[in-house]
C-alpha cells in the first residue's frame, strides 16, 4: 500500500534531509524502503544492527549512493553533530532520510545545530482517507482494529489481537524503560491502563494520582513519557491565552484506536481524534502552518469535542456522535456566538444535511475527505 506522504517526501528529499518520525510499527521503515525503490542506488542502515553500526561510525558508504537511509540514528552518541557533518560534506546528488520514533522527535526539538537542514514528516496510523474506495465496512474495521498497518490488514481478529498484546507488552517493557528510567514500573503500567478506560473524558492529574497512589506531578510526567513515545496525545481546551488553557484538564487519546477500552461511541471519538491530528500534522509538515487539535469547554460545561486551529485561527468545530441526528446544543451555541464553522459527524445516519449553518455529516464520508 502506497502511503499518502510518499511523493511529497521524495520531493522534499531533493532539497534537504528528511526526518520521518512516528509511533513504532506505524510503517516508517516500509515507507522508507518503498521510497528507496525510486533511486538507482540506495542504502538502508539501522543503528540497532551491529554490522550497520560499524558502517555508520566509519561513514563507510559509497559516494555514489543516491539515497542514504539512517534508521534509529538518534541512539548514537553525538548523532546531531555527526549527521550535520555528513550532510554538509555529502555529494550534491546524495539525499538523506533519517527515521526514528520517540527520541528522534525529542532530540529534534532540542538545540538548533541542524536548523535549516531538514524537513520533518510525521507518519501516523492509516486513515479512511488512505484506503482507496473505503466504505462503511472499513470504518467498522478501523473502530475495531485501529489504523496500525499490521492489525488493520490482518487476516483475522485473532491475529490483530495477538499483534496488539505483543505491541503493548513491547511498549511497556522496552520502549518506556529505554526512554527513561522508571522507579515504579507498576505505576506507569497502571497509568496506561487507566487512560485506556478514560478516553474522551477530561483527565484530572489528582484523580489519576489517587488511583495510582503517587503524586500528580509523577502522573503528569508519566503522561509526558507516553506522549513522547507516540502512545497517547492530549487535546487541551482552546483559549487565546495559552497560559490559561494549560491550567485546564486535557482529554487523552490513543494513536492506536484498538487500545481504547470503551464502547463504540468512545472508539469513534478516538478514531476521529487521531484522524484529525493526522490531518493537522500534514498541514503543518507540508504547508508550514502551525496547526493544533483543541477542544472547546466553558465553565458552564458547554463542550464541543474538537476544534481545528491553524496559525492560532479556529477553522472548524467537530462534534462526534454515534447516532444522534439532532444538532448538539453546545455546537449550536458556539456556532451562533462566535460564527465558527461547524460539523456534527454521525456514524449511524443515512443522509447528510445543513441545519442553521451547521453540517450534519456521515462519519465515513467525513473521514474519507480529510486530507491524508
Amino acid at each position: 500500500m502506497k502511503r499518502a506522504q510518499h511523493d511529497i517526501i521524495v520531493k522534499d528529499l531533493a532539497r534537504k534531509m528528511v526526518f520521518l518520525t512516528g509511533p513504532r510499527q506505524v510503517g516508517k521503515t516500509s515507507l522508507s524502503l518503498a521510497i528507496s525503490k525510486g533511486f538507482e542506488k540506495s542504502l538502508y542502515l539501522n543503528y540497532d544492527n551491529i554490522s550497520h553500526r560499524d558502517i555508520i561510525h566509519k561513514a563507510d558508504w559509497l559516494l555514489d549512493t543516491k539515497l542514504l537511509i539512517l534508521d534509529e540514528l538518534h541512539k548514537m552518541e553525538g548523532w546531531k553533530n555527526f549527521i550535520k557533518g555528513i550532510y554538509d560534506t555529502k555529494p550534491s546528488n546524495q539525499q538523506i532520510l533519517i527515521t526514528g520514533s520517540a527520541r528522534l522527535e525529542a532530540f529534534r526539538q532540542s538545540g538548533d545545530s541542524l536548523a535549516g537542514r531538514f524537513f520533518r514528516h510525521r507518519l501516523n496510523p492509516l486513515s479512511m482517507a488512505e484506503i482507496p474506495g473505503s466504505t462503511d465496512n472499513d470504518l467498522s474495521l478501523f473502530l475495531e482494529r485501529g489504523g496500525f498497518p499490521e492489525p488493520f490488514l490482518a487476516k483475522s481478529d485473532d491475529d490483530a489481537n495477538r499483534w496488539r498484546l505483543l505491541y503493548i507488552d513491547g511498549l511497556i517493557r522496552t520502549d518506556i524503560l529505554d526512554f527513561e528510567k522508571i522507579h515504579d514500573f507498576r505505576a506507569i503500567q497502571l497509568t496506561l491502563e487507566l487512560l485506556r478506560l478514560r478516553v474522551g473524558s477530561p483527565v484530572s492529574w489528582f484523580s489519576l494520582a489517587r488511583d495510582v497512589n503517587c503524586s500528580p506531578n509523577t502522573i503528569k510526567r508519566y503522561v509526558e513519557i507516553l506522549e513522547a513515545l507516540f502512545i497517547v496525545f492530549r487535546v487541551t481546551p482552546f483559549h487565546r491565552n495559552i497560559a490559561r488553557s494549560l491550567l485546564k484538564e486535557p482529554k487523552i487519546y490513543f494513536y492506536d484506536t484498538g487500545m481504547v477500552q470503551g464502547d463504540e461511541g468512545v472508539r469513534l471519538e478516538n478514531l476521529m481524534a487521531v484522524s484529525l491530528l493526522k490531518h493537522l500534522n500534514w498541514i503543518e509538515d507540508c504547508k508550514g502552518k502551525k496547526s493544533e487539535l483543541k477542544t472547546l469547554r466553558t465553565k458552564e460545561k458547554k463542550e464541543v469535542d474538537f476544534l481545528l486551529v491553524e496559525d492560532d485561527d479556529p477553522k472548524l468545530m467537530v462534534e462526534v456522535k454515534l447516532s444522534d441526528k439532532n444538532i448538539s446544543p453546545p455546537l449550536r451555541y458556539f456556532h451562533k456566538k462566535y460564527g465558527l464553522k461547524a460539523a456534527q459527524v454521525v456514524k449511524n445516519i443515512a443522509t447528510e444535511r445543513m441545519e442553521e449553518g451547521i453540517q450534519l455529516r456521515r462519519a465515513a464520508s467525513f473521514l474519507k475527505e480529510l486530507t491524508i
